[in-house]
């Protein structure tokens, strides 16, 4: 078996202040102060909101392909203003990059790892958005409603 390799999603240069190599603990097991934390499919994200400033990294757990409750989970999280890394884990392909970016993920730890150039060869297909969600992206109904009032 091939062994999963990180995919990061985020284009800005790697540093120390995310990224975040140590063991992330379950949440019941999570400790105040501490720096990295796993999310499962029945974990409440909220329950992190008052250790967001100490956290560094979150992983979120994808343990299979129907399971879509860590997109919520990486949403509420970002709008919560998570700041550092979270990380998709588990059973995930290269078609859900694209929202994977739109929820708030930084980076993927998939279970059987994917092409690099097809991993970024997905992320460029759509240029534009059609909708507001975690990330900073401007959906294209606000981009021609500018370019409209520009033209004035």
């Amino acid at each position: 078996m091939a062994e999963s390799t990180l995919f990061r999603l985020r284009d800005d240069p790697q540093d120390s202040s995310w990224a975040h190599g140590d063991p992330a603990v379950p949440l019941d097991a999570y400790q105040a102060g501490g720096t990295a934390v796993r999310l499962e499919p029945g974990d409440d994200a909220r329950a992190l909101i008052p250790h967001l400033a100490s956290l560094r990294r979150i992983d979120i757990a994808f343990p299979k392909f129907r399971e879509g409750r860590g997109f919520s989970a990486a949403r509420i999280l970002r709008e919560a203003g998570f700041a550092g890394e979270i990380r998709a884990v588990g059973v995930l392909y290269v078609d859900q990059l694209g929202f994977l970016v739109r929820a708030g993920f930084d980076a993927v730890l998939p279970e059987k790892p994917f092409d690099a150039d097809v991993a970024r060869a997905t992320l460029a297909r759509f240029p534009h958005v059609y909708m507001k969600a975690a990330d900073t992206a401007r959906p294209v109904w606000l981009l021609r409603e500018e370019r409209a009032l520009a033209a004035r």
